[in-house]
């Protein structure tokens, strides 16, 4: 199966039909629990820093996580419209190892509102990768969790073929996988971002080890975080996430100016499904000052995507 321009072209026919029809209340969306819209009013221009699409039937890699469907464009924009995202972040998943195609269609057809992060090999062209950059492309995702086509032995060489790009080194690692990493990542010339919280076990949460090691990184001032995917490692669970909410503070208390915020929407390997507009309204009580979750959804990502001035037709309506 190929996606060429031809199949970019028609993503982009069903981006702009989803965005014209506007759901009922209380519609469901694909791949995601609920029907109420969030209690926190989304600002213009915030941004969904995590998320993913699928297209089934598409070929995998044996080693990612599997997904049992599509969760397509026009899924997600059900997704923007409940929860009032303007801007997005597309991720590279590990189901399709370096195989970028179905996230980078996407990037076209959902135009300059996104920003795409992928994973490639270490042959990858600097050709390949200025195209990438024009696509709307800002960042390499390492993931180790689980573990597929890239090695740690990549991350310093592909970091320094980056840095005129202006991309950042996005990884994805479990606990246990952190301090094998730390020299790496410490004299990376290139920001680093941590996917979920940092995978950081709980209930230790703040009180383990690998919260200092990423703290130590986070001081040199290159190193950000996602506040993504509280329910990855939770003993407590929803409605609070009580422990992952008091890291997720921890976070905002120590760099609020190097975090951002994800849905990790359609969530995969997560059954059932977490009520994404639950997901939104966690911000409430992580960055309880509305200007700080201002800086949280729409300042910070506008920095580390490099997304232009804030235009009133990136915004989706409420």
């Amino acid at each position: 199966m190929q996606l060429d321009r031809r199949t970019a072209l028609k993503m982009t026919a069903a981006t702009a039909a989803a965005a014209v029809a506007e759901p009922a209340t209380g519609a469901q969306v694909k791949w995601s629990s609920g029907v109420e819209r969030p209690k926190l009013m989304a600002p213009a221009g915030a941004c969904d820093c995590h998320h993913y699409t699928y297209h089934l039937g598409f070929p995998t890699d044996r080693r990612g996580i599997p997904f049992p469907g599509d969760a397509s464009i026009a899924d997600y924009r059900g997704l923007q419209r409940r929860l009032g995202i303007a801007r997005h972040v597309v991720v590279q998943p590990s189901t399709y190892g370096i195989e970028n195609r179905i996230m980078l269609a996407a990037l076209t057809a959902f135009g300059p509102e996104a920003r795409g992060v992928v994973v490639v090999a270490d042959t990858v062209s600097d050709a390949e990768l200025r195209r990438m950059h024009e696509q709307g492309v800002r960042g390499i995702r390492f993931n180790f969790a689980p573990p597929g086509p890239t090695t740690a032995a990549m991350i310093e060489p592909l970091a320094r073929r980056i840095g005129e790009l202006g991309w950042h080194i996005e990884v994805n690692v479990w606990a246990a996988q952190l301090p094998q990493l730390l020299p790496i990542l410490a004299r990376l010339p290139s920001a680093v971002v941590f996917d979920h919280l940092g995978h950081i076990p709980e209930p230790e949460g703040a009180r383990h080890a690998n919260f200092a090691i990423i703290r130590r990184l986070v001081d040199n001032g290159r190193t950000w975080v996602k506040l993504a995917a509280p329910y990855d490692a939770t003993k407590i669970g929803p409605p609070t996430y009580a422990d992952s909410s008091a890291l997720a503070r921890a976070y905002v208390e120590l760099a609020p100016e190097r975090v951002v915020w994800g849905t990790n929407w359609p969530h995969p390997g997560e059954d059932p499904k977490p009520d994404d507009a639950l997901l939104l309204d966690l911000l409430l009580n992580w960055a309880p000052d509305e200007r700080l979750r201002h800086r949280i959804l729409v300042e910070n990502p506008a920095v580390l995507y490099g997304f232009p001035e804030m235009r009133d037709n990136l915004v989706l309506r409420r």
